[in-house]
């Protein structure tokens, strides 16, 4: 059974609040505390609290890749031996055009353990990537799964009562 934390009335507002857009400024941070009317001190602080009482798991950007441009997107699946997937998939996340890269178990009938989201601006450029991506690392074989159909992307929303 899952121990229940106290989440405090001030953590449910920054909490709200980290759901929202970032703001694009040179003191993010310091613009959100003002919104609720804390220092960024304050804000920084309670984040870190409650990351480290396990209150907030991560925090990450969604990136609208069709809104800054990228018009080919495929998911790259790699066949990489099993002692080397940590190491390959580290390098080939810190590629800057792969938003995701993730390891998941093989099946009987599917040999891929490493998928890798590339964006780019054409499939040309796409297949660059994944040529890039294969000669650093030694993996040849990957298959190719372009995006054919934008999906609505939303994140779960908390403490929105």
């Amino acid at each position: 059974m899952t121990e229940e934390k106290e989440i405090s009335e001030l953590d449910r507002r920054i909490v709200r609040l980290l759901q929202g857009d970032f703001p694009l400024v040179s003191e993010p941070y310091k613009a959100l505390a003002a919104e609720i009317g804390i220092a960024e001190e304050e804000l920084l602080a309670r984040i870190s609290s409650m990351r480290a009482e396990k209150k907030i798991r991560k925090m990450g950007a969604v990136l609208r890749h069709r809104e800054v441009g990228f018009t080919a997107n495929c998911l790259c699946v790699w066949d990489v031996p099993d002692v080397r997937v940590d190491e390959v998939a580290k390098r080939m996340a810190e590629h800057p055009r792969v938003s995701h890269c993730y390891d998941r178990n093989r099946e009987d009938d599917w040999q891929y353990n490493l998928y890798t989201m590339i964006h780019g601006y054409s499939r040309e450029e796409c297949e660059n990537i994944a040529a890039e991506l294969a000669a650093a690392t030694g993996v040849e074989d990957r298959r190719m799964l372009y995006t054919k159909r934008e999906w609505k992307k939303t994140s779960m929303l908390y403490f929105t009562e």
